[in-house]
């Protein structure tokens, strides 16, 4: 039973709960529409830190928005554990010098298009751009669901490098021109910034492919080093001015219908970090790879306006000249596949895919616009020229 001489301490104790309880519900109560204090999640003190290099000029929108992104996805992810700084072209090591870097661990990161190590991996140019090839949805699709990333990574393994898709341009444009295109014999002997596959399809129609880095390009053309140049698409020209070295701007994209760029990764720095900072880097990288092609959609067709409005003169590359880059583009492909094995393997897997996706977007995406073009009224721009050489 319980002894009466332990009552007085039972009542204190209860009395200062309750007072305990009646405090704690006033303060909860005053402070409600309070904003709670912000607090940094970012750790001031990482466990890894990794450099990012790229290809491409420090804060170039859009190509340059892509590694900026990865960095600050992962970053975020990882709540500062991984911490990622970018680097643009120049700073730490030249455009083109990029995947040497990576491989050789001078960075833990890159970012580029895998056409620019073709000197090095012929079969590289799979991975950025066939002429007349898959779209940017294709590209994706059979990236991450038809095999061709196992490719890409069998590709680099013997490089110490990993391989992600790190965003896409979507259909490119033909390029920027100093003189208007009327028939292919006016490809003779014109220069022109044109790198991959395209470049040795260029040389073989009777122009000069030139590799030339994007930071380059302006003054390259500018100076009369090169005729013309193909870089990506109106958001990307304009921001560098490209209209004002050229009057001629052509379209489509022959060379590069759905141009993919690259996050390539060291392999042994990758394989050094926990499974959750791994999963972050690939997802982070899956992330700036669909927000790339989000942007181009979203911003192309406001800069192409203003282009217009600042007089560029808009056409569509001659139909003689599109059959030659085509007839071109098969062999410069045959004679790929026939001088380099693991080029014969992907391209194995890239026509099957390539065939399949197609056949559906004859009933899908082909059939919808035909049928969107015939009902709705035409967006084209008033000072768009439909036939070449008008």
């Amino acid at each position: 039973m319980f002894e009466r001489r332990f009552l007085p301490l039972v009542v204190i104790f209860l009395v200062s709960a309750l007072v305990l309880v009646v405090g704690l519900w006033a303060v909860d109560s005053r402070d409600q529409s309070r904003p709670l204090p912000a607090v940094d999640s970012l750790s001031d003190t990482p466990d890894y830190r990794w450099k990012l290099v790229t290809t491409w000029p420090k804060n170039l929108p859009g190509l340059g928005a892509a590694p900026e992104n990865f960095a600050r996805y992962v970053n975020e992810m990882s709540g500062g554990r991984l911490e990622v700084r970018v680097f643009g072209a120049g700073e730490i090591v030249p455009a083109f010098e990029v995947f040497d870097a990576v491989s050789q661990g001078a960075a833990e990161v890159g970012h580029g298009a895998s056409y620019y190590w073709k000197g090095k991996i012929p079969a590289a140019v799979f991975f950025t751009a066939v002429p007349f090839g898959m779209t940017a949805q294709e590209m994706n699709g059979w990236l991450h669901y038809g095999g061709g990333l196992e490719l890409w990574q069998e590709l680099y393994a013997p490089f110490g490098v990993i391989p992600f898709a790190g965003g896409s341009t979507g259909v490119q444009m033909a390029g920027w021109f100093n003189r208007e295109l009327r028939s292919a014999k006016d490809l003779s002997g014109l220069k022109m910034r044109i790198p991959g596959l395209a470049g040795e399809v260029f040389d073989a129609a009777g122009g000069t492919a030139v590799r030339i880095a994007g930071g380059e390009v302006y003054t390259s053309m500018q100076t009369g080093v090169i005729d013309a140049v193909e870089w990506v698409g109106p958001y990307n020209d304009r921001t560098l001015g490209l209209n004002e070295v050229a009057e001629f701007y052509y379209y489509p994209g022959w060379h590069e219908p759905g141009a993919m760029l690259e996050f390539t990764v060291n392999a042994a720095a990758y394989t050094q970090l926990p499974h959750d900072l791994q999963a972050i880097v690939r997802y982070a990288a899956r992330a700036a790879n669909q927000n790339m092609l989000d942007e181009f959609t979203a911003r192309n067709n406001e800069s192409l306006q203003q282009l217009l409005a600042a007089g560029t003169q808009l056409r569509p590359l001659p139909e003689d000249i599109l059959s030659l880059l085509y007839e071109k583009s098969v062999e410069a492909m045959a004679n790929l596949r026939a001088s380099d094995e693991m080029a014969e393997k992907i391209a194995i897997s890239y026509d099957a895919f390539s065939n399949n996706v197609r056949a559906y977007h004859e009933i899908s995406e082909r059939a919808y616009l035909n049928a969107r073009d015939k009902v709705l009224p035409s967006v084209m721009p008033e000072n768009f020229q439909a036939e070449p050489g008008r």
